[in-house]
């Protein structure tokens, strides 16, 4: 009987000399507080009930080693994902992460996302994501705000409040989210120019050329290149469409007139003129002939006009617009000697 309780006694120590090192691994394996208690009470249990020698058979068969390695080298992993967790994140890679993320909502592709990153110089993330949120805002498709960025990266530095103060000004010309694509797509300074610059331009339009407010929207819509243009020689290219074409104000709208330069405009005019083909109106805006429409004389390719409009050679158009092109210089050389000489007049008199 002493026999077996010495024998029973040693088992008991042998166990004791396990459990601290089985508790140790198990409690750094246990993250949560929770855990580690019920862990505890678990080994409580068994430990009790073993060393009162009536469940030791219960217990699983322990390889002391063995189980000793497993629980570290769990524990090594664990340790190791808790460390890759809590590792400091890239605020920069997080913001650009967000920035894709938020494009990609809106609609734009895998590519307009690769070139607006890549637009230089570069703009901060959330800058780039504001500016093109406010766009989209304003009724702009993905693509058109895409290409208006790449030709105008001047955009990426403005601050919201004035693209808001600017979209609010295009609006009181009519330019709303509808039209906005349009004029951004081929004037995307449009935000970026002085508003004094677009108001001189309007002013033109309304107060020299007698444009209405509904007809100066439609212009700054149709046309948008006109925000480019010296207001003088806006004004002349109007002029030179009312009183030498007999163009009225609507045609001109409608055919979108003052978007072709005042050389193009001239030289078909004029060729056509001298072959007979066109005739300045009357007062009453009447002619002998019938003229040609704007369209077919503007709105056409040079091939197309001389076909079908002019009924010429391309060799005959060349010929004739290396003569007006001398014709204008002699004009203007004679504009400039008359200048001189009624200037070298005044001083006289005033001597």
């Amino acid at each position: 009987m002493r026999i077996y309780n010495r024998v029973a006694l040693r088992n008991v120590l042998d166990w004791h000399r396990l459990i601290p090192l089985s508790w140790a691994s198990i409690s750094r394996q246990t993250p949560h507080f929770g855990e580690q208690k019920r862990a505890t009470a678990s080994l409580l249990r068994k430990l009790t009930t073993g060393s009162s020698g009536g469940a030791l058979k219960g217990l699983p068969h322990v390889q002391p080693r063995k189980y000793v390695q497993e629980l570290e080298c769990s524990t090594s992993l664990t340790q190791c994902l808790l460390e890759k967790q809590r590792a400091p994140v890239d605020g920069g890679s997080s913001e650009r992460e967000e920035v894709i993320s938020s494009l990609l909502d809106m609609g734009f592709t895998d590519v307009h996302i690769q070139e607006l990153l890549s637009i230089q110089p570069s703009p901060h993330p959330q800058q780039l994501l504001a500016i093109i949120s406010k766009l989209i805002l304003l009724g702009v498709n993905p693509e058109p705000v895409c290409v208006a960025l790449k030709k105008s990266p001047q955009l990426l530095k403005l601050p919201i409040m004035h693209m808001e103060k600017r979209s609010s000004y295009l609006r009181k010309l009519g330019i709303g989210e509808g039209k906005l694509k349009r004029v951004l797509h081929c004037c995307p300074e449009i935000f970026t120019m002085h508003q004094r610059d677009i108001d001189r331009i309007v002013k033109v339009l309304r107060e020299k050329c007698l444009f209405t407010v509904q007809q100066v929207a439609e212009i700054l819509h149709r046309c948008p290149y006109v925000l480019r243009e010296d207001p003088g020689e806006l004004e002349y290219k109007f002029q030179y469409a009312y009183f030498r074409m007999g163009v009225n104000h609507s045609d001109m709208v409608r055919t979108d007139f003052l978007q072709y330069s005042i050389t193009k405009i001239r030289q078909r005019h004029t060729f056509l003129e001298r072959l007979g083909r066109y005739q300045t109106p009357d007062k009453k805006g009447q002619t002998q002939i019938l003229n040609p429409l704007v369209k077919d004389i503007l709105r056409v390719s040079e091939a197309e006009f001389l076909s079908r409009t002019a009924y010429s050679t391309a060799e005959e158009f060349e010929v004739f617009k290396k003569l007006l092109a001398r014709e204008e210089e002699e004009e203007s050389e004679s504009h400039m000697s008359g200048d001189e000489s009624s200037s070298e007049e005044e001083e006289d008199e005033e001597l």
